[in-house]
């Protein structure tokens, strides 16, 4: 037994995953903790630390205005701290704070004006969308978008489709009132809607037509074996009625896209976390870095710009996530700030300290959940 060469496989198995991931994490982490520093900059905050990844520093430098850039152990996120912070999740240090000179208490995180703080925290999320905008933009513009004619080339037998009326050679003009100019428009409504009925207007034999359909919800698999559930209407699309053909976009129009993809992608994100909750969705689609690293392995093998969308899908869902209203994430600061807006005064510190312990439990099982889904998952 060459123990050697099954070493080097194995670690050779293991960079297939590890380095599309780092890619794709270090990309998000960086720009949403970029987002922060910058805001945090332009509201007169210093900032301390701004760390990619935690744990130990393998890498780092001190910039002008005092701020460490590090590269840390572990890669699993990111913070920037800054003056005033007890510790990476922005708990404020009251006592440091109180101990400042007037000078260093201007420049601190948490003598700042509720204003301030509130944009810093939430410039976090919001550079996620950001950097989604952006890199469809970009994929877009440099690769084109593959269209085609709404047009219906064969119906599923026993489909929903069938079952309203759809025939072969109908053109799809609009659902549910909203015009379809692409068959891709057709989809994502479709998977929008889940299980609701849609309303139809089809072009047939120069008429118009007017059908309703209720999506059957599937499950279905990917090219990699992946298991996941859609909503089906059955309706199938070919090149010799379609005409797929690729699409040239400006950068103006890919720009807009790429705001388009973002607010489609994130409203479903919002709309499945909604559904979760509600248990109208099976929540063990939830998965977290293990599961992260195998798509992320999986879809490097189709290109660079597979791999640079999926960096923007997983930037939205980190943007939405910190924005959930738990102590501990962004959406937690801000409820804070907000009630201190209100008030006229910060929360008494036994209840934001109640808050961020309640918090902590919440992320860490949360957490827990996304590594049992990834390690069932893997069973």
């Amino acid at each position: 037994m060459d123990i050697g060469a099954i070493t080097s496989g194995l670690w050779s198995h293991g960079l297939i995953y590890i380095v599309p991931f780092l890619f794709v994490l270090t990309i998000i982490v960086f720009f949403h903790e970029l987002g922060h520093f910058l805001i945090g900059r332009l509201c007169g905050i210093k900032a301390l630390t701004f760390s990619v990844g935690f744990g130990p520093e393998l890498i780092g430098f001190t910039d002008r205005q005092g701020t460490r850039w590090k590269l840390a152990a572990i890669p699993l996120g990111g913070y920037v701290k800054f003056l005033g912070d007890e510790n990476a999740a922005s708990v404020p240090d009251r006592e440091g704070v109180s101990a400042m000179s007037e000078a260093e208490r201007r420049h601190a995180f948490p003598a700042a004006s509720v204003g301030r703080r509130a944009a810093t925290v939430a410039a976090g999320p919001i550079a996620n969308f950001i950097l989604s905008i952006v890199i469809f933009a970009a994929v877009v513009f440099v690769s084109g978008r593959v269209v085609g004619d709404p047009v219906v080339s064969g119906v599923e037998p026993d489909s929903p489709a069938m079952a309203a009326g759809f025939e072969a050679g109908d053109r799809v003009l609009s659902a549910d009132g909203e015009a379809i100019g692409y068959f891709s428009d057709l989809q994502r409504h479709v998977a929008a809607v889940g299980a609701n009925p849609i309303t139809f207007e089809v072009e047939r034999g120069g008429r118009t037509v007017e059908l309703t359909v209720t999506p059957r919800i599937e499950a279905r698999e990917d090219e990699f074996g992946n298991s996941f559930t859609m909503p089906v209407v059955g309706l199938r699309a070919d090149n010799a009625n379609g005409g797929f053909r690729v699409e040239e976009l400006g950068p103006v129009e890919s720009l807009q896209y790429g705001v388009s993809q973002t607010w489609f992608v994130a409203s479903q994100t919002v709309v499945f976390i909604g559904q979760v909750v509600t248990g109208r969705q099976s929540a063990d689609q939830i998965g977290g870095p293990i599961r992260i690293a195998q798509v992320s392995s999986q879809v490097s093998t189709i290109g660079l710009g597979a791999l640079l969308n999926l960096a923007a899908l997983l930037s939205i869902s980190i943007g939405i996530l910190n924005l959930l209203p738990i102590p501990m994430l962004d959406g937690g600061h801000l409820l804070f700030y907000a009630f201190e807006a209100v008030r006229g005064r910060p929360l008494s510190e036994r209840v934001q300290e109640l808050g961020f312990k309640i918090g902590l439990a919440l992320v860490t099982m949360l957490m827990i959940f996304a590594f049992w889904n990834d390690i069932s998952g893997q069973v």
